[in-house]
């Protein structure tokens, strides 16, 4: 993440559901600032009027996009030439896409392809080849609030935490090897990147944890070690798999 990254957001109004948008706001601060934000959607529909007070609340800009003919999706379109102008006017040097739609899966082919970071965030629901295609993607269902899990970690809902199969399981292992260096450590942050560019979607909290580190912790197949940092400020996490 690149802390002075100027984001355009651009969310999908008939895709995200209104209740997300706080939390969804919130988790798009931790990797820029937005500094533009746009909602599309027909706006002359009675079931988007629910939205009218969230986007005051949080200085996001309707667009409006008329369905001209049945079965076309004219919001997709808008929010696909809005982004290729932005992009042109340099104005921004990532996106955050906010859809569960597989249509903006060539759209963010081609802004990576240009050189900008894009962000996905939609629901779990999404397909895999608009996942794919981004640099991060996000579930709005982890970000909902809800009771303490079961990993006592954070306030995600139960129903939404995934389990951690054996795939995840050789993802780990397989991407701290790659990390390691000749005694086998791995640097926790090199291994967050590295598992984030194999998997887009992978997040701790996916699973029930708020870092990576606990996630790691939790199972007995890594060994943790704390590391003084050079000037001694902080401790470096550093990760090894244990040999079977």
């Amino acid at each position: 993440m690149i802390k002075d990254t100027k984001l355009a957001v651009l969310i999908d109004g008939d895709n995200i559901p209104s209740k997300y948008i706080k939390e969804m706001m919130e988790e798009i601060t931790k990797y820029g600032t937005p500094t533009i934000k746009r909602i599309y959607g027909d706006w002359t529909k009675p079931q988007l009027a629910k939205w009218k007070n969230i986007l005051l609340e949080n200085a996001i800009n309707p667009i409006q996009q008329y369905s001209y003919t049945t079965g076309k999706n004219a919001t997709d379109s808008a929010m696909i030439i809005d982004a290729m102008d932005i992009l042109y006017s340099e104005k921004v040097n990532g996106f955050c896409l906010a859809s569960s739609d597989s249509d903006f899966t060539k759209l963010a082919t081609r802004l990576r392809e240009a050189g900008v970071v894009v962000y996905g965030i939609g629901e779990k629901k999404t397909p895999d080849p608009f996942i794919v295609a981004c640099d991060k993607f996000i579930y709005l269902e982890i970000l909902e609030s809800g009771e303490e899990n079961q990993n006592g970690t954070g306030t995600q809902k139960k129903a939404s935490i995934d389990k951690i199969t054996p795939k995840v399981i050789r993802l780990l292992r397989n991407s701290v090897e790659d990390a390691a260096d000749e005694d086998g450590w791995a640097f926790m942050g090199d291994v967050g990147s590295l598992i984030l560019k194999k998997q887009p979607n992978f997040d701790a909290r996916n699973f029930g944890f708020e870092k990576l580190t606990p996630l790691f912790k939790s199972l007995n197949q890594f060994e943790i070690d704390q590391k003084d940092s050079t000037k001694g400020r902080f401790k470096l996490i550093y990760v090894r798999n244990k040999k079977k």
